[in-house]
């Protein structure tokens, strides 16, 4: 009688379990590891800071194509969503996704509160889906339910009382797909309102905004403006820039263009106007009026 054990015996599968584990531990596994996630977080990062810059200077009714911003112009805008509600939402997820294949390793079965947990999501898809039914009343705060929905979704991934997984494509593959799709959502949504309301702060401290002083050497056709906010001189006709215009102030600087407002502009009525640097064009930069700080 043959003492072969079977293929799929205990004894076998805890014998392959620390080869396994040294193949997940070997440098060139946690290299590419670490250049998937790496490369995902970058992807990532460059939407998130794409689609910020886009709402903002929309904001402004400056076209982001017009920008030509580099990939990692992009990704430092995305460092303007480090928000304290956004990293919370985010340690939230981490905690959801981590559990299950913490729990496994440190344990053969789950815990109290991971069953509990996973009981809990189909209550928590309900209350996302009834806050999305609400979409129009909950704003700002819309994207709190697609946030609840992925929560649940994920929460449905837990191992329940006898240990067991949500198995195959509609139990397990489907839900996890629809969780990234209503995170991605959700961080879409924070993105714009964050980028939206940043502009709007933003568009209410025009006087706060970097100065601009135009030399020129021929007179430039600003339209007709209320009075006192663009100031023009004329110097005497031996200098070479005879024209002089302050009281603008600076939005943005790109390749040479000049993206100025005058003082007292406002977002919803007043133009932009956009001044090229060039021989005959000189543009000077000062301070603008700083706010006063209480003592």
């Amino acid at each position: 009688m043959s003492n072969l054990l079977p293929d799929d015996s205990p004894h076998e599968r805890e014998a392959t379990q620390p080869v396994r584990g040294a193949e997940l531990s070997s440098p060139t596994a946690l290299l590419r590891i670490v250049i998937a996630q790496g490369t995902f977080i970058a992807a990532l990062m460059f939407y998130l800071g794409a689609m910020y810059t886009s709402t903002f200077f929309a904001y402004f009714h400056v076209s982001h194509n017009a920008l030509d911003l580099g990939f990692g112009e992009q990704v430092t805008q995305s460092l303007n969503l480090l928000r304290v509600e956004i990293l919370v939402a985010a340690g939230v997820m981490v905690l959801i996704v981590a559990g299950p294949w913490i729990h496994a390793r440190a344990r053969p079965h789950p815990s109290r509160a991971e069953v509990m947990a996973g009981r809990l999501y189909v209550p928590v898809v309900v209350v996302g889906v009834v806050l999305l039914v609400l979409w129009v009343e909950i704003q700002p705060y819309g994207w709190a339910a697609s946030l609840v929905i992925a929560a649940g979704l994920l929460l449905g991934q837990l191992r329940d009382a006898e240990g067991r997984r949500p198995e195959g494509f509609r139990r397990r593959a489907l839900p996890i797909f629809a969780a990234g799709v209503f995170l991605f959502w959700t961080l879409t949504q924070v993105t714009q309102q964050t980028a939206h309301r940043d502009a709007e702060a933003h568009a209410r401290r025009v006087t706060e905004w970097t100065g601009v002083m135009i030399l020129s050497s021929r007179p430039l056709a600003f339209p007709t403006l209320p009075k006192g906010t663009v100031k023009k001189e004329v110097l005497p006709k031996s200098v070479l820039h005879r024209y002089r215009y302050t009281g603008l102030r600076l939005l943005l600087e790109r390749d040479g263009r000049y993206y100025v407002v005058p003082l007292g502009w406002n977002v919803d009525r007043d133009a932009m106007y956009i001044i090229q640097e060039s021989d005959g064009v000189w543009i000077g930069l000062t301070p603008g009026t700083q706010p006063q700080l209480l003592g």
